[in-house]
């Protein structure tokens, strides 16, 4: 009977590519198949006498009373990893097993089945899998923790840098020797040159790490487009270029987030004087009512873009010729960024160039809806000079904002710890100014809680910090802020964000 026995598990499984054994009720070895003798170096002879019941690993791993109860119950069982003490030992290295435990009866004996699947392939791929996926996670967080630092550490001094340069330049620019000027000059322009790279990029890994998220608002775009372009006219004239701007309406309403259009305008406008020697720029503001869009044109006469590049301008860190990173400064980010933050925005930015003959950029922005047209045509009236509550701790940003808003508003500077929501009901602010630090982050949230819940004319609350991961801008936001300026700034987008949260 046992022979018959035999060679039916022999015609079953013998042409499986895998290991098979089968034990008998006692537990002894009854049957292997070709591929366990091949796999594993052993002939049915020489198990003779093994047992599963007293396989030392087996019984330590408790897969000798599972195997019992697969015998006991008559249900299959998928062990993973499994080891025994024939694996174990010898030069090779014990492969990860997936088996299959499952009873047979065939003349009214009791048998189990064992399939063996060597999963080490998969295991061992897994793992590196795993390990790829945790040093991935590690690298950005290691990142984001440099982004961080170096966005905290880096913005204030830098705003407070560029602010103060920006207003020694127009104070005393007639009144300090032409050597002295130079001097000045030079430091701003070193300064606003380490601002644009720092802040470009922190942006763009900010944006491929599709961390950055839109805070989409309706904003004049004439008005967008005259506070931004002011220092540039001082720029063309500098180099004896003429600049013109045309805009089609007076207001040119758009839904759009104000950081983003003014990075992009500003990319093209310092593209577009820095790559033209002689010539003029022009800007062009029109509609496109049929698609509900506003177009931007910025025309210049500058050096132009070769046919055979444009399809890489928009990349990362890209510039057409070596040679232009040492004539013209930059780090090829601008366009980069530009395009990205457009498409996001729910535009396109196409160019139309001539190497040696110049370029026209051309970028369309959705239109403001409807509803919201009226509320943007009010605008912020200042009788005299009305009142802006600070809070600044650390006080680095006080003077620079009182010099900034010095012609229109009185600031009244008050530390976190000294501010009571009685302070609003004692006197008529037009809107609070709060300087967050990463220190009081916590405590900054809780104070504009309290002011949106107890101040019954809800005082309109522009926050300033250095944070710039769009997640934590969001927590004030919800908490009640009504605007959120990442340091560094400059004057126009201070007064742009001023006169928005104060008109009514």
């Amino acid at each position: 009977m046992e022979q018959t026995v035999y060679k039916y598990f022999e015609l079953c499984y013998d042409l499986l590519p895998f290991p098979v054994e089968v034990f008998n009720r006692k537990g002894f070895v009854f049957y292997i198949n070709n591929s366990f003798s091949k796999k594993w170096g052993y002939s049915l002879s020489e198990l003779n006498g093994y047992s599963y019941l007293s396989d030392s690993e087996l019984v330590k791993r408790n897969i000798t009373q599972k195997i019992d109860d697969v015998f006991k119950n008559k249900k299959t069982l998928i062990l993973k990893n499994y080891i025994d003490s024939r694996l174990l030992g010898g030069e090779r290295a014990a492969p990860f097993l997936k088996t299959t435990v499952f009873p047979v009866d065939i003349e009214n004996e009791e048998y189990v089945v064992l399939f063996h699947e060597d999963q080490t392939d998969i295991v061992l791929a897994e793992e590196e899998v795993r390990k790829a996926r945790d040093g991935s996670k590690e690298a950005e967080r290691l990142k984001g923790t440099f982004l961080n630092v170096l966005s905290h550490e880096l913005r204030t001094p830098l705003n407070i840098i560029l602010g103060y340069s920006t207003i020694i330049k127009e104070n005393l620019k007639d009144k300090i020797s032409s050597e002295d000027k130079i001097y000045l000059d030079n430091l701003y322009s070193g300064s606003e040159r380490l601002f644009k790279s720092i802040t470009q990029m922190l942006e763009f890994a900010q944006i491929e790490a599709g961390r950055y998220q839109l805070n989409v608002d309706s904003f004049d775009l004439v008005n967008i487009f005259k506070n931004c372009i002011e220092p540039f006219k001082k720029k063309a004239a500098e180099k004896r270029l003429d600049f013109t701007a045309r805009f089609e309406e007076e207001n040119i309403f758009v839904d759009v987030d104000l950081q983003c259009v003014e990075g992009v305008i500003n990319n093209l406008l310092d593209n577009s004087i820095k790559f033209t020697r002689q010539g003029y720029i022009d800007v062009e503001v029109t509609t496109f009512k049929e698609r509900e869009l506003a177009v931007c044109k910025i025309k210049d006469t500058g050096i132009g873009i070769s046919s055979e590049y444009l399809d890489h301008l928009y990349g990362p860190f890209s510039q057409e010729d070596l040679d232009i990173g040492r004539t013209f400064e930059g780090n090829g980010l601008g366009l980069a960024i530009s395009k990205r933050y457009i498409e996001k925005m729910g535009g396109s930015l196409i160019v139309d160039s001539i190497k040696g003959v110049g370029s026209t950029f051309t970028f369309t922005l959705p239109l403001a809806k409807i509803g919201r047209i009226d509320k943007l045509r009010r605008t912020a009236k200042t009788n005299g000079q009305s009142k802006i509550l600070m809070l600044d701790d650390s006080g680095d940003s006080y003077e620079l904002i009182r010099a900034f808003l010095k012609d229109n508003y009185d600031i009244n500077l008050y530390s976190s710890k000294e501010f009571n929501s009685g302070i609003l009901s004692n006197e008529k602010f037009s809107a609070l100014i709060f300087d967050v630090t990463i220190n009081h982050w916590d405590r900054g949230l809780e104070i504009i809680r309290e002011i949106k819940k107890t101040d019954n004319k809800k005082i309109p609350i522009l926050v300033l910090s250095s944070e710039f991961l769009q997640e934590k801008i969001q927590q004030f936001r919800k908490a009640g802020a009504d605007e959120f300026l990442v340091k560094p700034f400059a004057k126009g987008e201070l007064v742009t964000l001023i006169n928005k949260i104060t008109a009514h």
